[in-house]
């Protein structure tokens, strides 16, 4: 049972995985592309830890947790680098 709740769970989030690149090639603006672009790396978080479930791996886990942290990093530099110019200052 568990193993079938996983895939539908891995179906949906792949469908909103498409839906975010469909707003990061369409987006009105560029924070929206930036927001879609911060929701599809944790879609794809989601993605990594359901694969793990279902392998029953840790490894995967810490994959996601590492993904979790440039994410973070990465969304951070770009909003930083939209609102002065520069990343470092």
């Amino acid at each position: 049972m568990l193993d079938n709740v996983i895939m539908l769970v891995f179906a949906m989030i792949s469908i909103a995985l498409l839906l975010n690149l469909w707003r990061l090639l369409r987006g009105p603006s560029l924070p929206d592309r930036i927001l879609a672009l911060d929701t599809m790396y944790i879609n794809s978080i989601a993605l990594i830890i359901l694969y793990g479930l279902l392998m029953g791996s840790p490894l995967y886990f810490e994959a996601a947790l590492l993904i979790a942290m440039l994410g973070f990093v990465s969304t951070v530099a770009v909003c930083k680098f939209l609102l002065r110019g520069d990343i470092i200052e």
